[in-house]
């Protein structure tokens, strides 16, 4: 975020929404930490070099620093499972319950000089650990290896073979200013609006066209047409910055509503990642009943919509967590219902889903997830296809009327948690939920 080629993809959504004269169009300023640039040096373990990926946010090494690898705990959410002596030594970490920078900076804490953190799923792992300050203590130079590699050198720590780890990491960290871009109908009643958001930043290793400027040209499509029609709700189309640091700019805009804006915006729709080369066609899960975890009152109707969408076109559907990995997370902290629909990042295709959706079993649903390869040449158009015209049939119906949809009400501070994230604080004092782990 706020790098040349973002500021160009800020720029040219704004114009592309003017050109229409339909909405009322503004940049959402906001500063937040980001990484300029960071590299792995060099990373060996047991005198034998390492392919790590660097978790964004990472502080340097300077230099090389070589030391015992210490295995930590669990999942290395609590202080408790960081052994007293890591203290001067690398941690290492499994991946899991908890997000990346909590394990960092928990072992910061207790005087780690660096971090391993090793996958949980047969996959490469890579992620942010969310712009610092950390309560629980300085972040550490953190690289991910693979479920294998971690489990292997456990192993031979847990025969009492001793590994020496060595690391040289170098990171440049700034305080930049970034841009939400918003876009309001001028038509339809605005204290009943529809909202709908996509990221426009990506990360550094990869452009970033699946993840997610699949969803980005999703509702920018969407919004142009709908610029034809008048409509009896106003529509805000928000295209996020700073998701892959953190959700930081869906979050900023939530926080910066007044509690009477809060309340005009009926519902959020969210698309992140709708053209997955190894698809499956999913729907957040708004009523709990897959996972547990339920949205704000009307969270599942939108489920609902989405499923009849889906049986529409002739195409199965299931449903995926709603745990507030993508930027409905602050939607739904403040109590707005959210919902949306979604091809799948990270997560590894089962053999039942193979057999519904075809692709390749044993295999994440994007191949290409937060890396070089995520480009025009690794989409699934067809599924995009489908789902930017399920985008469009949503706002058909809630640009239209709400009727039978549940009317927001005021409710208190008192939030209930919905997950395992941890709240903390950013720069200037705004607070966010984080739950990249």
């Amino acid at each position: 975020m706020g790098g040349k080629a973002h500021n160009d993809t800020v720029n040219w959504l704004k114009k592309e929404l003017e050109s229409t004269s339909y909405y009322d169009v503004t940049l959402q300023p906001f500063s937040n930490f980001v990484q300029i640039s960071g590299a792995v040096n060099s990373f060996s373990i047991g005198g034998q070099a390492v392919n790590g990926t660097l978790f964004e946010y990472s502080n340097s090494t300077a230099g090389v620093v070589t030391a015992p690898l210490v295995a930590v705990s669990n999942f290395g959410c609590e202080a408790s499972d960081y052994p007293a002596d890591l203290s001067g030594n690398i941690a290492l970490i499994s991946r899991g319950s908890c997000d990346f920078g909590l394990k960092s900076a928990l072992a910061g804490g207790a005087g780690a000089v660096a971090a391993v953190i090793y996958n949980n799923v047969a996959a490469t792992v890579s992620g942010t650990l969310g712009p610092p300050p950390r309560e629980e203590g300085p972040y550490v130079a953190t690289v991910g290896i693979s479920q294998a590699q971690g489990q292997a050198y456990l192993s031979q720590l847990s025969s009492g073979t001793e590994l020496t780890a060595s690391l040289d990491v170098l990171t440049d960290i700034q305080i930049i200013t970034t841009n939400n871009v918003l876009a309001t109908s001028k038509c339809g009643d605005k204290n009943n609006q529809l909202a709908l958001g996509a990221h426009t930043d990506s990360v550094g290793a990869g452009p970033g066209i699946n993840d997610d400027g699949s969803g980005t040209v999703g509702i920018l499509n969407v919004a142009k047409a709908l610029a034809k029609y008048n409509v009896k709700n106003a529509v805000t189309f928000g295209f996020w910055s700073g998701e892959e640091s953190g959700l930081l700019g869906s979050t900023y805009f939530v926080e910066s509503l007044t509690a009477e804006e809060s309340l005009k915006i009926r519902a959020y729709l969210n698309f992140d990642m709708i053209a997955s080369p190894n698809y499956v066609h999913q729907i957040y899960d708004g009523d709990g009943s897959a996972y547990g975890l339920t949205g704000p009152d009307g969270s599942d109707d939108i489920e609902e919509f989405f499923e009849k969408y889906f049986v529409r076109a002739g195409v199965p559907s299931n449903a995926t967590e709603f745990n507030g990995r993508s930027d409905y997370g602050p939607f739904l902290d403040a109590n707005i219902p959210a919902g949306g629909t979604t091809t799948g990042a990270d997560e590894v295709k089962t053999e039942e889903e193979q057999k519904i959706w075809g692709g390749v079993a044993g295999e994440i649903l994007d191949q290409n997830y937060h890396q070089a390869g995520d480009t025009v040449d690794n989409l699934n158009q067809e599924a995009w296809l489908l789902h930017a015209r399920g985008i469009a049939a949503a706002v058909a119906k809630y640009a239209t009327s709400w009727e039978g949809f549940p009317a927001r009400t005021p409710v208190s501070n008192t939030t209930t948690k919905r997950s395992v994230s941890e709240v903390r604080k950013t720069v200037g004092g705004v607070k966010r939920s984080l739950q990249l782990y």
